[in-house]
């Protein structure tokens, strides 16, 4: 929504509005323009000796306060006041439309320029008799055009969230309106709700309103805060000894979470000139500390890494051991996610290895009794030992030591990184209900004292496992469950809308539904993540469009320049197997499934060696498929009977499907070498029967159209094989209907 409307501009609007209408008679016409004008101009007033500025009462104005300001001034109406015919202004907007028509009016207040014609002004005051003009340099004719300027700017979405907010903002004034207008209902702040057609408690009232309660009183860890303890701290910073930089640094940190880069920018740069001040040198590393992850949060990452040296070498002058500890794990988790930004450093050896870097930042903040940095770097070390493919045992020693240092030491709000790392090494066990339950612990008994990112980042690790169970319904709520609060910062909203169209691209993509999931692509293409696991993963699904659509040799140039720059970036070995076993699949659909034999192999030897199990069996699964083409039928099933109970545990319908396939895909093989009429003929094609339903199971759940048109058909064929044409025909059918099924979804 816009930065600049806020519900309570709409009520100063709607007073403005009372008062060019000549409802405000002129023994109160003083006390209200006092009470728009303290509102309207950020400057001091002087009077009686008092000292009174906007900063005191806050920019945001609320319902009691304009009654108060508004119920004791008697209106040229008799027997109302002027709050009286305020309630009613406010309440007369009573649906989306009659706000666009609220704020298209607005011109009607204001003088025309000399230039324009005099046919447009009589016609004006022919539909206003009798108001009151304001100029347009005036405080409120300015305050007028900005404010129409900004709603016509509005999307669509930003204008109904602002309507939104106006329902919440007066709705502790329904009972008050309720008795000046007794055929108020509880729905009448929308006039559409009120028709006799339309059920105010339904689906669609749900869908459009949800619940109404007021989330601005939420709060959270790393949440902007609410604009009543905003004018708290306005207050309290005013009332401060040091008021310059503790403002400045206020001001920055809500620009900075709100996304407005120019204002957080401007805000920092104060604190820079109020820190360079005696009193305040010690603080200038953190200013330059707060300025490199504000340029990193913009994309500035050259500029990000030039203020964090500068904030290393400032600490270091300072002794200010915390900055510089933290100055140092915040380059190495950089490092980790924009290596090619570090290129130049890791040159220079300015840093030496990441083990090298780790086990500097263990040692000090050892020194330090920095416990949070050292659980956070065990952390790091678990999750380097995890991407370089090494002995998963030192990952779990690097989780159980910072598990032990969490509860000894009390360090309630690293227990969020370290469920996610824990659900992420079970995951990649192939144990799927292990990494489930770690996320549903979390969110069940840590929200409440956990950092906002780290809430974000399990809820959405827990709708990516629902999705790949085939729920995708579920998923989707439980993005919808993340905090609206939360996503008023610019980074954690782009990272949950990310993973939101990641979801619905995938099941897009299973639907067959290609030119909706070409929409989504190219959204999720101009957002920008930061976060290299999300990056590779929309890069997956752009490779499996291209897969969708046939043109195997555009799907194959992107995995080329994806495992570039995987390669490039030393990235986790699990996305370059990911990569190769793509490879492999890429030819066994073009046709030549012997030429991504090679790399299948290799991909299954390395992920054994590394314990990467849902990689192992995608691994074998592509091999199978290689030795189904050479007519190696048997070796195929008992390759994949094997690792299908592991398999299965990994609890990834895909996976799951593809492994079916391909045993039924041997099964039938090993049948079609059989004599005809035999017994072991019969139980190769029961078989292969049995593999095609579990297969057609899967797929369904994740609403793969094309993989059940594909079992119905070799069902189908199956059947003819068998002698059975009632059965063929059934199977032929049940494709069709498939078919149009999916037809009419689109």
């Amino acid at each position: 929504m816009s930065r600049y409307l806020t519900p309570s501009k709409i009520g100063l609007l709607a007073l403005i509005r009372l008062y060019s209408d000549g409802v405000v008679p002129s023994s109160a016409t003083i006390r209200t323009l006092s009470f728009l004008v303290s509102y309207l101009l950020p400057v001091r007033t002087h009077n009686s000796g008092q000292d009174e500025s906007i900063a005191q009462h806050g920019f945001t104005i609320s319902i009691d306060k304009l009654q108060n300001a508004t119920i004791s001034l008697t209106s040229a109406i008799p027997g109302r006041t002027v709050w009286d015919l305020l309630l009613k202004q406010l309440w007369a907007i009573n649906s989306l439309h009659a706000l666009h028509a609220f704020f298209n009016e607005l011109p009607l207040l204001l003088e025309k320029p000399l230039d324009e014609g005099a046919g447009e002004t009589e016609d004006l005051e022919h539909r206003r008799p009798k108001h009151i003009l304001f100029s347009r340099n005036s405080p409120l004719g300015a305050f007028v055009r900005r404010s129409q300027l900004e709603f016509t700017r509005l999307q669509f979405h930003d204008a109904t969230s602002l309507w939104k907010s106006l329902i919440i903002y007066r709705s502790s004034t329904l009972a008050v309106w309720q008795r000046r207008n007794p055929a108020a209902g509880l729905h009448s702040f929308d006039s559409v709700l009120q028709a006799d057609s339309i059920n105010a408690d339904g689906t669609l009232s749900r869908l459009i309103y949800g619940d109404l309660s007021n989330d601005e009183d939420r709060d959270g860890p790393g949440n902007r805060i609410p604009h009543a303890m905003q004018s708290q701290l306005r207050s309290m910073a005013k009332s401060g000894l040091r008021i310059p930089s503790v403002s400045s640094y206020v001001q920055f940190l809500d620009a900075w979470k709100s996304g407005d880069y120019p204002s957080s920018f401007d805000s920092l740069h104060r604190y820079f000139d109020y820190t360079m001040q005696s009193r305040d040198r010690s603080l200038y590393q953190y200013a330059l500390l707060n300025l490199a992850i504000l340029q990193a949060d913009f994309g500035c990452f050259s500029e990000a890494i030039t203020a964090m040296q500068e904030t290393i070498a400032t600490a270091r002058e300072n002794h200010d051991m915390p900055c510089l500890n933290y100055s140092l794990s915040w380059l190495y988790q950089f490092g980790r996610t924009h290596p090619e930004e570090m290129a130049e450093i890791q040159k220079n050896g300015a840093l030496g290895s990441e083990k090298e870097a780790l086990s500097f930042l263990k040692a000090k903040a050892r020194e330090s009794n920095m416990w949070t940095l050292l659980s956070t770097t065990l952390l790091s070390e678990a999750k380097l030992t995890l991407s370089n493919g090494d002995n998963m045992s030192m990952a779990f020693e690097s989780i159980v030591k910072a598990s032990h240092l969490n509860v000894t030491k009390n360090i309630t709000e690293a227990h969020g990184g370290l469920m996610l790392m824990q659900s992420s090494i079970f995951d990649r066990l192939g144990i799927g209900c292990q990494a489930w339950s770690y996320c549903e612990l979390f969110l069940h008994c840590y929200t409440g004292q956990s950092p906002s990112e780290d809430v974000i980042q399990t809820q959405c690790r827990s709708a990516y496992l629902l999705a790949r169970r085939g729920r995708y319904d579920e998923a989707i709520s439980r993005l919808d469950e993340v905090d609206p609060e939360a996503l008023r910062t610019l980074r954690y909203q782009q990272f949950w809308t990310t993973n939101l169209g990641i979801i619905k691209l995938r099941r897009h993509l299973h639907r067959d539904e290609l030119d909706a999931g070409d929409h989504i692509l190219a959204q999720l293409r101009a957002a920008p993540t930061g976060v290299p696991e999300v990056q590779f993963s929309v890069s997956i699904v752009e490779i499996d469009l291209q897969m969708r659509r046939g043109d195997y040799t555009h799907a194959l140039a992107l995995l080329e320049q994806l495992t570039t720059e995987l390669d490039q970036q030393d990235a986790d070995i699990f996305q370059r197997l990911k990569a190769m076993i793509l490879k492999a699949r890429i030819y066994d659909e073009a046709g030549l499934p012997q030429k991504g034999f090679s790399v299948a192999l290799r991909a299954a030897s390395l992920a054994h060696n590394a314990r990467l199990l849902p990689i192992l069996w995608e691994a074998v699964g592509a091999v199978g498929r290689v030795l189904i083409s050479v007519k190696e039928f048997e070796a195929t099933v008992r390759l994949i009977e094997n690792i299908l109970p592991q398999a299965l545990e990994c609890e990834d319908c895909e996976l799951a499907a593809y492994l079916f396939s391909c045993l039924a895909d041997g099964h039938m093989g090993m049948a079609g070498q059989a004599r005809a009429g035999t017994l072991q003929r019969k139980e190769k094609l029961t078989k292969a029967m049995e593999s095609l339903d579990r297969a057609f199971k899967e797929y369904s759940r994740i609403e793969d159209i094309r993989g059940q048109c594909e079992m119905m058909a070799k069902k189908a064929t199956i059947m003819h094989l068998n002698g059975d044409p009632v059965l063929a025909n059934d199977c032929a059918a049940k494709y069709l209907d498939i078919k149009k099924a999916a037809k009419a979804q689109e």
